[in-house]
């Protein structure tokens, strides 16, 4: 049996190695030899601008905010200091207010300060 994977886009076998990538010779779609598992592994964190947000970072909410279980909102402005990631998520964080502790928030509402 070949060590070759079959295509993801068609699941024909008819592919071959060409430099780095894997080649399938009936649809033409071409993918990477070495699978990048470690970008995977490690989802990064973004900003609603793109920056990069890592554990411990302040960042600012950029809208108004209702807060579930809670008459208090989150208001444009509000610095969240000391972030912590949510493991295997990229899309929220941990951190807490002055106001409001335990707050698990969505990345596209903030911006980093």
């Amino acid at each position: 049996m070949s060590s070759i994977p079959p295509c993801p886009q068609c699941a024909l076998e008819n592919t071959y190695p060409d430099g780095g990538n894997y080649v399938c010779a009936d649809c033409g779609h071409e993918w990477p030899q070495v699978e990048q598992a470690s970008a995977e592994a490690a989802p990064v964190v973004r900003d609603c601008n793109g920056n990069v947000l890592a554990a411990g970072d302040t960042v600012v909410v950029i809208k108004d905010l209702k807060v579930k279980g809670s008459s208090i909102p989150l208001k444009q402005g509000t610095l969240i200091r000391n972030i912590r990631l949510v493991e295997d998520d990229a899309e929220h964080i941990e951190g807490h207010s002055d106001k409001i502790k335990g707050l698990v928030l969505k990345t596209c509402f903030l911006r980093q300060a």
